[in-house]
């Protein structure tokens, strides 16, 4: 379990976030919302010690992140980051490198590393391109072989910034479907995202940001009730009651 206690973050000359009181808890899909520059994919990377904090607490199982070596906290948290640089490898030796911080040097794999590579692959939808290079893949086909890399990783607590980029319709909906997935596996699972219809729709809670400061915490019901969407997008969002529950929709005010 991650938890953030007053946490404050950000750039030389520039806070980004602050007094972030949050936890990440197993069992659970959290996604964080906010205008762009809010503060969420600052939080992320804050969390895994790859920014500095400037005030505040994190602690991973109860241990204060600066107390970890980043061996130690990626084996606790698995990070789908925004971006990524395309490496002249195979797909499949992609999702390999999720099993970095089990292998001491010099890297040999084993057969649990084979084998958790190649259920990465199956649970993202991706094994048919496992042998291909990476840069020959589509943009959506890479963004499913970065997310078997995380799944590679085989942590508690799964981190996924923007993890629909670059993927059609029916792809995004396997994503929410893998992140329901590993939480029904008792992980603790965190999604930066964009799309505010796809995440109430998925996720156990709902994180608002808003010029860096925590704006609501709560259920997606909770949280829609509240009308903080609107007032923080500056949009309306509505809701239309189906079969299989509430579809949400965006308008402009």
């Amino acid at each position: 379990m991650i938890e953030l206690q007053k946490l404050c973050a950000g750039y030389p000359g520039r806070t980004v976030l602050e007094d972030i009181t949050l936890s990440f808890s197993p069992g659970r899909v959290l996604i964080l919302l906010g205008p762009n520059g809010s503060g969420k994919s600052t939080l992320l990377r804050t969390v895994l010690g790859l920014l500095p904090k400037t005030g505040g607490s994190i602690l991973l199982d109860g241990a204060p992140l600066e107390s970890l070596s980043a061996r130690q906290v990626a084996q606790k948290a698995a990070y789908l980051a925004q971006s990524r640089t395309v490496p002249n490898i195979t797909a499949h030796r992609m999702v390999l490198h999720g099993r970095f911080p089990y292998l001491s040097f010099p890297r040999h794999y084993r057969p649990e590393d084979y084998e958790a590579a190649r259920q990465a692959l199956s649970w993202a939808d991706a094994a048919d391109v496992a042998d291909r290079p990476m840069q020959e893949l589509s943009g959506g086909q890479r963004q499913k072989i970065y997310l078997a890399m995380a799944l590679a990783q085989d942590t508690e607590t799964v981190l996924m910034d923007e993890p629909t980029t670059y993927l059609d319709i029916l792809h995004q909906l396997d994503v929410m479907d893998v992140a329901r997935r590993l939480a029904g596996q008792g992980k603790a699972v965190v999604l930066v995202l964009h799309d505010l219809c796809l995440a109430m729709r998925a996720a156990d809670e709902i994180a608002v940001l808003s010029e860096g400061r925590l704006a609501a915490l709560g259920t997606p019901e909770a949280v829609y009730r509240s009308g903080i969407l609107d007032k923080v997008f500056s949009i309306r969002l509505g809701r239309v009651e189906t079969g299989t529950g509430f579809h949400y929709y965006c308008e402009k005010r």
